[in-house]
């Protein structure tokens, strides 16, 4: 896949507008009922750069990281900051936030998820690129770390234990995360004249399965 291990500016991704988006396809009958069903088992995400950018400086930055990545050819990170922790966006990160796998004692390769609860429906997201440093793990209620227990492929989301979780042991984890992006366009139409007045151009940026 052609991707690059580069995250967006932070300070240009902040104050950005989007989320995620659905694709439902509704038939209605002739007695008025409806018929629902979505092709896609997990959301899209797009995004548009363009209204935080608030300088010169900034389409610069803009114009420079396009350029490198082709246009739409290669992928990148981008921090969505709505939505980049395992946790409520008021706390911080830790190993219990998220369960992501049952131990059966064979199984050493677990990939990270994000779930997300509303009533008695949830939703699982997978994560496949964590923030390097970021990721914590537990088993069964017990913290291990990194580097002595595990090793995270930071590029696709996936753990990798040392040894096989027990049977019946929860396994858990806490993350930071970004969300893989190519750019919407081959063409970026930027004016200095109508920035300078209160123009903002539009960079849309939409997620990539990985």
């Amino acid at each position: 896949m052609n991707f690059h291990e580069v995250r967006f500016p932070t300070g240009l991704s902040f104050g950005s507008s989007g989320g995620p988006e659905r694709r439902t396809e509704i038939v209605t009958l002739n007695s008025g009922y409806e018929e629902r069903n979505s092709p896609w088992a997990h959301a899209r995400r797009r995004y548009d750069a363009g209204v935080a950018m608030r300088s010169t400086d900034d389409l610069e930055t803009v114009i420079a990281f396009f350029e490198a990545r082709r246009g739409r050819l290669y992928g990148f990170r981008w921090k969505d900051w709505t939505d980049f922790k395992s946790c409520l966006a008021s706390r911080e990160p830790t190993f219990e936030d998220q369960e992501i796998a049952v131990g059966d004692s064979v199984t050493v390769q677990i990939p990270l998820c994000k779930s997300y609860r509303s009533g008695e429906t949830t939703y699982c997201r997978a994560i496949s690129k964590p923030v390097e440093g970021t990721v914590s793990i537990g088993i069964g209620g017990a913290e291990v770390f990194e580097g002595e227990h595990f090793d995270v492929d930071y590029t696709t989301g996936v753990i990798s234990f040392y040894e096989a979780p027990p049977e019946a042991a929860l396994v858990t984890a806490g993350f930071t995360f970004d969300v893989p992006v190519r750019f919407d366009t081959d063409r970026l139409e930027m004016s200095m004249a109508s920035f300078a007045a209160g123009s903002v151009p539009s960079v849309p940026v939409v997620e990539v399965r990985v």
